[in-house]
């Protein structure tokens, strides 16, 4: 009876616990929202724009939840941008502060908060920036303001872009791991590094002429902003010429060297506020908060945005993986739901999976039945993300957006080297001709590889085929420029990859057109799970996660990314329309 007694006694104490937690975020969510309804912008305000947390499209925060980005530390592309064009119009913002930014975001989204700051700028109102240290996304984010300010002990780093791709053939030779690859595309480059221990030149021209072409959009910019020509711009780059704030002044690039209360005089100067007085900052987090009170679009009828980002795999998909549950689902509402009259597909991937890419582009074709699709490119939309936006009406893609990669492969690790190292041996037994196909202790067989190769060649066909069905071109134009080589929004504008250069601003206005909307809401998709159904999923996996941040803290943040990289080579499944190479670019 004792044993009873304390046992129930136990599950009583913890579910009173648990009740008292469960209270406790009741509470502080309450409180959280209270403290969203109490923002309050004060006259002579100047928004203050410090980008510290990792950029993603859309984080698909709703209104109504108190734990919305409680516990998701990333910004919202969308918010940002509806920030800013709310202020805009807000007569107590007098201008906005680029402060001490180290911008985690990609080129694309950059490029497009750079053109929001700009319609702000052109809206009459002032945009200053400072920085104790400049990174070249953050001068690029910064080259748009009327004044930008160093500090005298700072750095800028300007010099051009590079990029560095990691080989593994020779630690697979060390380790007896190995990965048996087969792919279609001269420049389908995502095995390459496990094949070599040098680039191809096919692959070294294909980034050479991508980065250049992302760098030539980035000085136009530049130029542009401080009204200095593209060729003394790439001088500056090749002599490292603005590489001490001296340098920096003196090349153009900045407008005065300041300790950052120099820098508060000239905010104060420029919003019109007294010396002797405090400077009124409105933080963009609070803005956000604010700004989400303010519709810049209104109407019964609704545009329909619906946001897939992130590698693209089989299942359900989240907010920074593609699945086909999810954004299928998403289609189906939009195309459902009579006050949709259009919609835009915003796509932001590298690729992954060819099964899920192309059951997404069934649903595509299934919704441009019924209404039109536009797609929007973000910073990535390539392979398979390029396979899911081809069937759209229309395709939009940013200068700085890469996209193409119309190639496939497939991997399959193997150890069987290391098995025999280490002193395993793997027996089969069958029943038929072929039922044991592959094992990872065995050497791949001819049988075997030849099958996969019919794989990947019949989902390249099939591959091609969507291409030229979007895009009204033949087979073989198709094929010209695929075989995986990636290309620039701009030059994919070029070759016809894409119909217009613009974002998703642009997309959401012409989708508008093509149904004669004049006036219109916004309806974003898909509704992603709630701060608080994240939270309960992140207890539930807070010994993984704490294993994680261990190692990585252990071996460095270098080493960890590249043992993700073959992490996650080795759990690839079927075959793959991915991006030809982890492109880190500095």
């Amino acid at each position: 009876m004792n044993f009873l007694r304390n046992l129930l006694a136990s599950i009583l104490g913890t579910l009173f616990a648990f009740g008292i937690l469960f209270v406790m975020f009741i509470i502080l969510g309450s409180l959280i929202g209270g403290a969203e309804d109490s923002v309050s912008i004060k006259k002579n305000s100047i928004l203050e724009l410090h980008l510290e947390d990792p950029i993603s499209d859309f984080v698909g925060n709703a209104d109504a939840d108190p734990f919305a980005g409680l516990f998701d530390r990333s910004q919202g592309l969308d918010e940002i941008l509806h920030a800013i064009h709310v202020a805009k119009g807000d007569e107590n913002i007098k201008g906005i502060s680029i402060n001490n930014n180290y911008i985690l975001a990609g080129m694309s989204q950059t490029q497009a908060i750079r053109k929001a700051l700009k319609d702000f700028r052109e809206s009459g109102k002032f945009v200053y920036a400072y920085g104790d240290f400049y990174m070249q996304k953050d001068y690029y984010l910064s080259s748009v303001a009327n004044g930008i300010f160093m500090n005298p002990v700072g750095m800028m780093d300007f010099k051009g872009l590079s990029s560095e791709v990691l080989f593994f053939k020779e630690l697979q030779e060390k380790t007896g791991i190995k990965m048996e690859v087969i792919r279609h595309g001269k420049y389908k480059s995502a095995v390459e590094p496990f094949l070599s221990n040098e680039m191809s030149d096919a692959n070294r021209t294909q980034i050479k002429e991508l980065i250049g072409s992302l760098w030539s959009s980035m000085v136009h910019d530049i130029s542009d902003g401080r009204n200095i020509s593209p060729e003394n711009l790439n001088i500056i780059a090749d002599t490292l010429g603005a590489r001490t704030p001296e340098y920096a002044k003196a090349s153009g690039l900045i407008d005065d060297i300041l300790y950052y209360d120099q820098y508060e005089s000239k905010l104060r100067d420029a919003a019109g506020i007294e010396n002797d007085r405090d400077l009124n900052y409105v933080d963009l987090n609070d803005y956000i908060k604010y700004a989400k009170k303010k519709k810049l679009h209104t109407g019964s009828d609704k545009i329909a945005v619906i946001y897939a980002q992130g590698e693209i795999i089989y299942g359900e998909g989240g907010p920074n993986v593609i699945g086909a549950d999810i954004i299928n689902d998403a289609l189906i509402k939009a195309r459902e739901d009579k006050s949709v009259k259009a919609i835009v597909l915003r796509v932001n991937s590298p690729g992954g999976s060819a099964l899920t890419s192309d059951i997404i582009w069934r649903e595509v074709e299934l919704t441009k039945e019924m209404k039109p699709v536009v797609v929007s490119m973000g910073d990535v939309a390539a392979s398979g993300g390029y396979y899911i936006a081809v069937g759209a009406d229309k395709i939009f893609a940013e200068p700085t957006t890469i996209t193409g990669s119309i190639g496939v492969f497939g991997v399959v690790p193997n150890m069987t080297e290391l098995a025999a190292d280490i002193g395993v041996n793997a027996e089969q037994v069958g029943t038929n001709r072929n039922s044991v196909d592959y094992s990872l202790f065995e050497p791949m067989s001819d049988t075997f590889r030849k099958t996969v190769q019919e794989g990947v060649e019949s989902t390249y066909k099939t591959f091609l085929s969507r291409v030229a069905q979007g895009r009204d071109i033949s087979i073989a134009n198709a094929d010209s420029l695929a075989q995986g080589r990636v290309w620039s929004g701009v030059d994919a504008k070029r070759l016809g990859l894409v119909d217009e250069l613009g974002g998703l601003e642009e997309a959401i206005e012409e989708a508008a057109s093509m149904v004669g909307l004049s006036s219109y809401g916004i309806k974003n998709f898909p509704k992603y799970k709630t701060g608080f159904e994240q939270l309960m999923e992140d207890l539930g996996g807070s010994s993984a996660k704490a294993k994680q941040a261990f190692i990585k803290e252990e071996v460095g943040t270098e080493i960890y990314g590249i043992l993700q990289q073959v992490k996650a080579a080795m759990e690839q499944k079927g075959v793959q329309a991915r991006m030809p190479f982890v492109l880190n670019i500095k």
